[in-house]
């Protein structure tokens, strides 16, 4: 067998999968994604569930911290599309580049179960407990060789912030503190703090992630920021279902090019959006500094309580860096009008009104009064959850 496998790093979203081969440097410091890859939509499979809906997240979390997750009958149907996805993705890859052996890493949203190898919960998808097994078996019964079992399923927020500080394209790397929020199908969050990546599983007693914040009517935070959940707010002010938006194509991209040719529910979904955008980073940037200020209240009731102290704080962040399909919102001359000016006077209004941050952070973070937006920066890197599931499995292997 190879000591050199094909390195595949795979992004499972809840609206897709995407894979790609994930080449190496020289030095093995830097990596990059090869011209190798397969994207595969659940939609395209027959058990595909157009109408499936999640269990409700207390009910998950509480199932999880009885130790008795109960899944239902749509979640057993619906993850077959899962499955169906990541093999054909993987199986067209193997096509193509006809490698002795795989390595293959992948980032999935939701919490993972004890041994990191299933998903007990999900927000926007089927719980899947043992979903790393369930590849593999489907895998040898095609024949194909591992180097190695799937370590892990790794955290999509995680697998952002590795790659965008190892790829060439990568944006962490030129800073020493920088948050990442990456708006795909859910909300992804990474941290780099004095110059070391940080997960945020490994400061859960001082900060959350954005799916666990709940705001005022209950609902996540994840909501807004995410590109499936943007598109469920137009969805509900226009009256129409998030299925028929798919169908018709109606995505943030044709959201905002209908706020900018005056459409009121388009142009009520962008403020609603940066609204909540600019209290979820006001909320990031007044943590870091001076720690947990009772911004947010939680999805699970159950929580233990954030702790307001931590080693970070006085901590200014030199960019907040926007990726995913949000970063392409952000870099669309197009939302100017309605995301992007919004959120930077929103942003500058939490922050000159703030009383947990002093003047030396408000200088810092404001421009005569308004928010500097140099801070704020969109990732170029869009691949960056499947290039870090590469590189993490690369970083996990034993030759």
């Amino acid at each position: 067998m190879s000591k050199k496998p094909t390195i595949i790093g795979i992004d499972g979203g809840a609206s897709k999968v995407s894979a790609h081969v994930v080449d190496v440097a020289e030095d093995k410091k830097r990596f990059s994604l090869s011209k190798y890859n397969s994207i595969k939509e659940y939609r395209e499979y027959s058990e595909f569930h157009e109408d499936f809906t999640p269990v409700d997240l207390p009910i998950q979390l509480s199932q999880i911290n009885e130790n008795n997750i109960i899944l239902t009958q749509s979640e057993n149907e619906h993850a077959k599309d899962y499955y169906s996805a990541f093999i054909d993705a993987i199986t067209e890859i193997i096509q193509i580049t006809n490698p002795e052996s795989l390595l293959i890493g992948i980032g999935m949203p939701g919490v993972k179960s004890t041994d990191k190898r299933g998903i007990v919960a999900m927000a926007n998808g089927p719980r899947m407990p043992n979903f790393a097994a369930g590849i593999e078996q489907r895998l040898s019964d095609t024949g194909v060789a591992l180097a190695q079992p799937i370590t892990k399923l790794g955290s999509d927020a995680d697998y952002c912030g590795i790659g965008e500080e190892y790829a060439e394209q990568g944006t962490f790397k030129e800073f020493e503190n920088a948050y990442y929020l990456g708006g795909g199908t859910g909300a992804a969050d990474a941290l780099k703090l004095n110059g070391i990546l940080i997960s945020l599983d490994d400061c859960k007693s001082w900060i959350a992630k954005t799916w666990e914040y709940s705001d005022e009517n209950g609902k996540s935070m994840e909501r807004y920021c995410s590109a499936k959940g943007i598109q469920s707010i137009y969805g509900e002010l226009k009256g129409i279902t998030q299925a028929e938006l798919s169908k018709d194509s109606i995505y943030l991209e044709q959201i905002i090019r209908r706020a900018v040719s005056g459409e009121k529910e388009a142009v009520n979904t962008w403020q609603i959006v940066s609204i909540k955008i600019a209290e979820l980073l006001f909320e990031r940037i007044s943590t870091i500094y001076t720690g947990w200020q009772n911004n947010f209240s939680f999805i699970n009731q159950n929580k233990q309580p954030i702790s307001p102290n931590h080693q970070y704080e006085k901590t200014l962040l030199d960019r907040i860096i926007i990726g995913q399909r949000l970063g392409t919102i952000l870099s669309d001359p197009m939302a100017t009008a309605y995301f992007i000016e919004p959120l930077k006077k929103n942003l500058s209004e939490l922050i000159s009104k703030s009383n947990s941050l002093d003047n030396h952070a408000k200088s810092h973070y404001l421009d005569n009064g308004k928010f500097n937006y140099q801070i704020i920066m969109p990732s170029q890197l869009r691949e960056a959850p499947a290039l870090g599931a590469g590189i993490d499995a690369f970083r996990n292997y034993k030759l």
